[in-house]
């Protein structure tokens, strides 16, 4: 297969976000959360689970410790016994509480808006910045590659990097900084809807024209 002109890279890449743009016109987080700490915490905990699991959980967390005073007050293991029904709640919890108390000791009890700072935060690297920072408070310095964001690029060969952040970094370069933010949100719903890991539904796929591997996967 010959190689893609960056040109019609990019023509390519924008036509898939103006088709995900026309059918999902207003994504939102499907974690449940009322403040930037609770988004925090939330993405957090979302690591290696779903975040219907984590909005399971996150009711009777906050309930108890829903501000930074109270988790960097709290027990580990209550925190643990919270949480228990997540993948890895043992070292989440630890990270809960160790995150709350950074926030009260090194940025006066308020969850820092900027990606350098936000990274300091135990349990927090860049996806979870990235998603603080744009929905929690309209931020946007990047896009958060999770596993559906990884596989999509993929897919489209957008990226053949082998690390999220790499991949990040090729979707930076491709895309004009007014697309990083919906791509946050639009590319979760679609891998989780129809780009899915095992058996991807190309034959209903929007998109299945414009991708390089649509009806190759199984």
């Amino acid at each position: 297969m010959a190689r893609e002109k960056k040109a019609d890279k990019l023509a390519r890449a924008l036509e898939v976000e103006r088709r995900m743009g026309e059918h999902y016109p207003e994504p939102e987080c499907a974690l449940h959360y009322r403040t930037p700490f609770e988004l925090t915490i939330a993405v957090a905990l979302s690591a290696q689970t779903t975040d219907v699991n984590v909005n399971k959980v996150t009711p009777t967390l906050f309930a108890r410790f829903g501000t930074p005073e109270a988790m960097a007050q709290a027990n580990v293991e209550e925190v643990a016994d919270i949480i228990h029904s997540l993948g890895f709640f043992r070292n989440k919890a630890k990270n809960c509480v160790a995150c709350a108390q950074m926030i009260m000791s090194d940025f006066g009890g308020e969850v820092p808006r900027d990606m350098k700072s936000l990274q300091k935060l135990p349990g927090v690297g860049r996806k979870t910045a990235n998603i603080v920072l744009n929905e929690g408070f309209g931020i946007v310095e990047g896009i958060a590659v999770d596993t559906h964001v990884f596989r999509i690029a993929h897919r489209l060969k957008f990226s053949n990097a082998g690390t999220p952040l790499q991949t990040e970094q090729d979707l930076l370069k491709l895309y004009p900084r007014e697309c990083w933010g919906p791509i946050n949100h639009q590319w979760v719903l679609f891998g989780r809807e129809t780009c899915i890991a095992r058996k991807p539904k190309c034959a209903e796929c929007f998109l299945n024209d414009l991708c390089p591997s649509a009806f190759k996967q199984s």
